[in-house]
């Protein structure tokens, strides 16, 4: 992980098509991963190209894939849509005539279970493709079979194209019924067919990898989010034009508006607490979760702003974490100061403690969090001093890591420009009352 899969995937991209093997493109990823791509295209690809991704309903989905198609110019055409869309209905059938040169299965342990019907889909698409690509950090986890349904898409040649002759080969079965695998057999075999077309890079190999990295992780709005935040939006401008003089408070209590709702929360004038009305950051949190902590049993920090995001991440954690025996650790305003130190040092020490969430003003600063390289912000402070403060939980003596940053950005809202004026190093309450316009 973080060590460049995606730029990678790019340029086999631009070589295939600037050579001419390669007219079309489809990628499926996870969903909070296919807002990605367009922007890494944008940094990164020096060929002609254009990009749609398959998002929303069906309808919308087959749109994009024709407008796509559509495109009069020369250049590749991508399309990116999230494994879960894949074996639907229509939009399967679209996808096979779409015929795609290439295929790239980003994250592709989502189709390690042989007989799940994205497995299934993906190896269909697969046999038809001139060209396949897998890209994972984790193509195994604890079970060495969950290989055989990527390699299955990829190539049938190595491993074939019988799941159950697979495991008779290289699983040892027992338990109940002769049903679960107890042991491996002839793995050294195995790993030599997988690495005959795999190619493998670490972080310890890496030798060039920054200290620390930052990646956005972008969620879509749907169209009924979208309305009712340019309803906030408009609103609070109306309000802050009509209200006479312009403070900083004035001004960040209305962002502060925006930002609870890109998190999922609304808050009506009347209502007594926020009501969740978005799932977008904490389903795109849970693939984080699968695939940090779960596959690859790292520990991950995770920073929100807002209390109530702190109890929605919370629960999330326990639900997913629970049915492995881990655990998550939580420190808010209300913990008391006398049980932070017990806690900190539980995500520090115990192995089956593998997530901590803290809100940001109460848990940014002040704390080893070593145990965890990467942290997760799913909502940030509008304060520098803050944010540059919760950076150094993970990044500090002790930490021999690589230290990976990811920020949940709802597309298009008030997430992108504070996470603009915090890379610029801006404190928004000392910048805000002349500039106000712009973050709105």
């Amino acid at each position: 992980m973080g060590c460049g899969k995606t730029l990678t995937a790019i340029s086999v991209m631009g070589t295939g098509y600037m050579i001419g093997k390669l007219k079309k493109v489809l990628i499926v990823a996870p969903t909070s991963v296919v807002a990605v791509w367009p922007k890494e295209f944008a940094d990164y690809a020096d060929f002609p190209y254009t990009v749609r991704t398959l998002l929303g309903d069906k309808a919308h989905r087959i749109k994009a894939l024709d407008d796509l198609e559509a495109y009069p110019f020369g250049a590749l055409k991508v399309a990116v849509i999230n494994y879960e869309a894949v074996w639907r209905e229509e939009v399967f059938d679209r996808l096979r005539a779409y015929d795609a040169d290439l295929i790239v299965a980003d994250e592709s342990q989502r189709i390690k279970s042989h007989d799940a019907k994205q497995s299934r889909a993906m190896h269909l698409l697969g046999d038809q493709a001139r060209y396949k690509l897998i890209l994972s950090g984790t193509p195994v986890q604890n079970n060495a079979m969950d290989i055989w349904s990527q390699y299955r898409f990829l190539d049938p040649a190595i491993f074939g194209n019988n799941f159950y002759a697979f495991r008779n080969r290289y699983a040892i079965m027992g338990g109940f019924n002769q049903h679960q695998v107890i042991g491996y057999k002839e793995l050294d075999g195995l790993i030599r067919k997988e690495h005959s077309i795999a190619y493998r890079v670490s972080k310890a190999e890496a030798l060039d990898l920054p200290e620390q990295s930052f990646e956005n992780r972008y969620v879509a709005l749907s169209p009924k989010e979208r309305n009712i935040y340019d309803r906030l939006r408009r609103d609070s401008v109306a309000e802050l034009e009509d209200g006479g003089k312009i403070t900083a408070t004035t001004v960040l209590t209305k962002l502060l508006r925006l930002q609870q709702f890109t998190g999922g929360f609304l808050v009506e004038d009347d209502a007594a607490k926020p009501q969740l009305v978005s799932r977008g950051k904490l389903d795109a949190l849970e693939d984080i979760l699968q695939d940090y902590v779960l596959n690859e049993r790292k520990k991950l920090v995770i920073f929100a702003r807002f209390l109530p995001e702190v109890h929605e991440i919370e629960a999330l954690c326990k639900r997913l974490l629970g049915k492995e025996g881990l655990s998550v650790v939580t420190i808010y305003g209300e913990i008391k100061k006398e049980d932070r130190g017990t806690i900190i040092q539980q995500f520090q020490t115990d192995p089956e403690t593998m997530v901590f969430v803290g809100q940001i003003d109460t848990a940014g600063t002040g704390i080893t969090l070593t145990a965890a390289d990467t942290c997760v912000y799913y909502s940030v402070n509008f304060n520098y001093a803050t944010y540059s403060q919760s950076l150094s939980r993970i990044h500090r003596i002790g930490q021999h890591h690589p230290c990976t940053y990811i920020h949940l950005v709802a597309e298009k809202t008030i997430d992108e420009t504070v996470l603009e004026a915090l890379t610029k190093k801006e404190d928004l309450a000392k910048t805000i009352v002349d500039n106000w316009q712009r973050f709105f």
